[in-house]
């Protein structure tokens, strides 16, 4: 891999396609099916769930997907299961409010999704990101270790000064208008539509885990 600073000014797509593919070495085995069905739900899927499925697709698919850790997945699933006395009509209008969205509104996206119990800004961009790759992209620690190495990022000052563990909502409003320009960048440069948010942090993700890996190394 080059490193994600020299890929990030690079003009040769075969290079992109390949870093994108990279994202699969980090996913461990045991994941890879969830992490494959879920790349393939989109908002039309979220479209025809119930009340009941909505709540079992976050607790079953999405929690588990987004909380790859036990206990990670444990606290923040015990928030969610709050709604199972008497509050899945609540939960479930949330999923309205997502489905109704004005997408170019990244903060205003960030925050319907933050009140689903369970969700900080990094749950909230994920379940986005799955919903509308096309407008947003997952924030988190990995994502932002692998931003702070590229030089020459016009937030690249701002981008220093996040707390890669405790993201807030601005942050993840500053990191995918990142994705998302980048993305544009991309299709222009070269005359396409496949580039997307969601397809910019899965790249920045596998690159975020590889930095943390030499560093762990050294």
């Amino acid at each position: 891999m080059s490193t994600i600073s020299e890929l990030w000014h690079c003009g040769n797509e075969t290079v992109w396609h390949f870093a994108l593919k990279t994202y699969w070495l980090f996913v461990k085995p045991e994941n890879r099916k969830l992490e494959d069905e879920l790349g393939h739900i989109g908002v039309e899927y979220i479209q025809t769930l119930d009340r009941n499925g909505w709540y079992n697709f976050l607790l079953e698919r999405y929690f588990r997907w987004k909380f790859t850790a036990a206990n990670r997945y444990a606290t923040s699933s015990k928030h969610l299961r709050t709604y199972e006395s008497g509050g899945l009509d609540e939960l479930f209008s949330i999923r309205n409010d997502l489905l109704s969205l004005d997408r170019k509104e990244i903060k205003q996206g960030l925050q319907t999704a933050q009140r689903i119990r369970g969700l900080g800004t990094a749950g909230a961009s994920g379940l986005l990101a799955l919903m509308f790759p096309k407008d947003f992209g997952t924030v988190d620690q990995f994502v932002l270790n692998a931003l702070v190495q590229v030089e020459g990022l016009k937030e690249s000052s701002i981008v220093q000064e996040m707390h890669r563990e405790n993201l807030c909502t601005d942050d993840g409003v500053c990191l995918i208008r990142i994705m998302r320009k980048k993305a544009s960048d991309n299709n222009e440069k070269f005359a396409s539509t496949f580039w997307t948010p969601r397809k910019m942090d899965m790249i920045l993700w596998a690159y975020g885990h590889e930095n943390l890996e030499r560093v762990g190394a050294a």
